[in-house]
């Protein structure tokens, strides 16, 4: 079959067995044989060119699909066993990135020296293929597609304050609270001022802000002051909730929880690189309360 396609290809004898490292006697026994098991004639061969007949246009087709199957279980037998190796690039949103993707893919190049790491921060989603990306770490639910993912935890849609302001201008007891109070806006994650809560009966407030921002770890930076409240992703703040810079509120009213998902094209053909980062930052991701 590889010598057949490689046949239809180049549209020679001649050409393919040098392509092949095969002598043409050898190409040409290759292919009689291939008829003669099938049962058809795949070429025809004038004084100019080799053309396809009919069955032989077919059968190129099929050849195709067949041999790519036999290449992908090659490629994952052979993968299952080797070391990672190459270059590993994985995508994330920034502020994501920075706080625990980054980390995590330093830690992994400690212990995988042949892998060189490349990493994509941006507040979009990048076609994968496209852009040449081995794995993306993505918050929110998934459209169909036929990427493989892993779910590694949640995040939440708070609304946060420090606590030396919760303590100068009380704490909101319901979302129509936040009238009065003075709001950071984070432009670049909430395009909308209708800020909505409740799982079930939802409930909408337009805030008005007394400050806004296109960066969010600015209006982050302003909560974490005391200057007002500020709405995040609970993985944003997560650092700050520990130390007990920043706490949350009206978290009776949130929202359900969005999913934070490993997505990578491969599915079960990824090489060692890919699948080792993900076990890798799976496990990590999972033991992180921040994501629980």
């Amino acid at each position: 079959m590889r010598v057949f396609v490689r046949i239809a290809e180049t549209g020679g004898f001649a050409e393919a067995a040098r392509q092949l490292h095969m002598s043409p006697p050898a190409v040409t026994r290759a292919v009689a044989a291939l008829e003669d098991l099938i049962g058809a004639r795949l070429l025809t061969r004038t004084t100019r060119a080799v053309k396809l007949t009919e069955a032989g246009a077919r059968y190129l087709e099929d050849c195709r699909h067949i041999l790519a199957a036999i290449e992908e279980a090659e490629a994952a037998a052979a993968g299952s066993y080797a070391t990672p190796t190459g270059v590993l690039t994985v995508t994330s949103s920034v502020l994501f990135g920075q706080i625990y993707i980054m980390p995590l893919m330093t830690e992994f190049l400690d212990l995988h020296p042949q892998v060189t790491g490349r990493m994509l921060l941006l507040d979009r989603v990048v076609n994968m293929v496209d852009e040449g990306v081995d794995v993306a770490i993505r918050i929110g639910h998934l459209p169909d597609s036929s990427y493989s993912a892993i779910r590694v935890g949640s995040v939440r849609r708070v609304i946060c304050a420090a606590p030396d302001y919760i303590e100068a201008r009380g704490l909101p007891q319901h979302p129509g609270d936040l009238a009065d109070h003075r709001i950071i806006a984070a432009t670049s994650a909430w395009t909308s001022l209708e800020w909505r809560f409740g799982a079930k009966a939802e409930i909408a407030v337009t805030v008005k802000p007394a400050l806004f921002s296109n960066s969010n770890e600015a209006a982050i930076g302003a909560a974490r002051s005391g200057w007002g409240l500020t709405r995040a992703l609970s993985y944003q703040i997560g650092p700050d909730l520990i130390e007990g810079r920043l706490q949350i509120v009206l978290e009776d009213f949130e929202q359900p929880p969005l999913p934070v998902n490993i997505v990578h094209p491969d599915g079960r053909n990824a090489s060692a690189k890919v699948r080792a980062f993900i076990d890798f930052a799976r496990d990590r991701l999972r033991a992180n309360r921040v994501f629980n």
